[in-house]
């Protein structure tokens, strides 16, 4: 019994680990309120290697503009992406966005690596940058 639990233990040793894959994450702030924007619709893309644009994660912002992850297996392999905000479905009825939609097209190099990508949205303005 005692050489099976030892067998045991040593085979499990050799099963290969999951490989590492990087995390997206994303925060919409809003510079004319000074807040998170809420519950703002963004997608998720890579680009294929036929050039294709193929949706991996669909979501929306929580109470505090933010996306921690793009759903379970939300672990991203090297390659181009981007995210597209649906700011003309931004609920604050004050809103009236001059750019309706914003798309920010990145890479992920780093297999190990957290890549935050937010936007500061402004009503005629917006910008990106890699967070931390």
């Amino acid at each position: 019994m005692k050489m099976l639990s030892s067998l045991l233990l040593i085979s499990a040793g050799l099963v290969a680990a999951p490989a590492t894959a990087a995390e997206i994450s994303t925060h919409v702030l809003d510079l004319a309120n000074g807040v998170g924007g809420a519950d703002v619709p963004v997608t998720l893309s890579q680009r294929n290697a036929a050039g294709k644009w193929i949706t991996v994660g669909a979501v929306r912002t929580d109470a505090k503009g933010r996306v921690r992850g793009f759903g379970p297996g939300g672990d991203f392999a090297p390659g181009t992406y981007r995210l597209h905000f649906d700011m003309a479905a931004y609920p604050d009825s004050k809103a009236k966005p001059f750019f309706p939609e914003i798309t920010v097209t990145f890479n992920v190099t780093d297999r190990n690596g957290h890549y935050h990508v937010p936007v500061v949205v402004s009503p005629y303005g917006y910008s990106s940058y890699r967070g931390n």
